[in-house]
């Protein structure tokens, strides 16, 4: 019965789709490694391992290999490798608070959402079919918003870290002369900004939401008898 149980837990590692995980950590960890000195060699990994998220989830549904530790080993890798770029962003441009409090927006917004899953008995944190905001329901409802939502606002990232040439320059006026005088940049940078503000919304409308579900499960426990 031991070896039967080794030996399953043994191929849910290895899944083909927890395996392209592990290469999209291996990916990120090369990429951050040479973020210095070679950015277009950052920025073609990190943006690779970003597509490879959405690769392994459809290949988990396509060989029936989904697993809870693929959904959390995904979850961790996009966290971690987003909360890195912003901690580089943030020595890169002014005012630096911009980007570390993006970063605390998307992990604690996240993390409520795992935790109020749990509580709540969900399978997914993407079964949001109770809220009554349309905007929260339509980003996890409709894949292809939600895919455009992150694409943008990854893309954002890794334009403004192409950008960046001094440490003294201000975010905002990098934006504004990349939209007025970038040239070919100037519809990737407003597609991506409106994608950008889209998935910053959601992000505080799901960590009120998850909130919300928190405190309700509080008041619940203590009201029974």
């Amino acid at each position: 019965m031991a070896n039967k149980s080794k030996t399953s837990t043994l191929s849910v590692y290895l899944y083909i789709p927890n395996i392209l995980g592990y290469i999209r950590i291996f990916m990120n960890c090369v990429a951050f490694a040479q973020c210095f000195s070679s950015k277009k060699l950052f920025s073609v990994l990190y943006f690779l391992s970003f597509v490879c998220d959405g690769l392994d989830g459809w290949l988990a549904r396509k060989f029936n290999q989904v697993s809870t530790f693929g959904a959390v080993l995904d979850m961790v890798t996009d966290r971690i490798s987003t909360a890195c770029l912003l901690v580089i962003l943030s020595q890169l441009y002014r005012p630096f608070w911009f980007f570390l409090s993006l970063l605390a927006l998307d992990i604690a917004s996240h993390w409520l959402q795992m935790y109020s899953t749990f509580l709540s008995g969900k399978a997914s944190h993407k079964d949001v079919k109770e809220s009554t905001n349309w905007l929260f329901k339509a980003y996890y409802g409709n894949r292809i918003f939600m895919a455009y939502c992150c694409v943008a606002c990854e893309v954002l990232y890794i334009i403004l870290f192409l950008l960046a040439e001094h440490q003294t320059e201000n975010v905002l006026d990098v934006l504004v002369n990349a939209s007025k005088h970038g040239g070919i940049l100037q519809v990737p940078v407003y597609l991506a900004l409106f994608g950008w503000g889209i998935k910053q919304a959601i992000n505080v409308i799901q960590m009120k939401t998850a909130a919300d579900v928190c405190v309700l499960y509080d008041i619940n426990r203590k009201e029974r008898p």
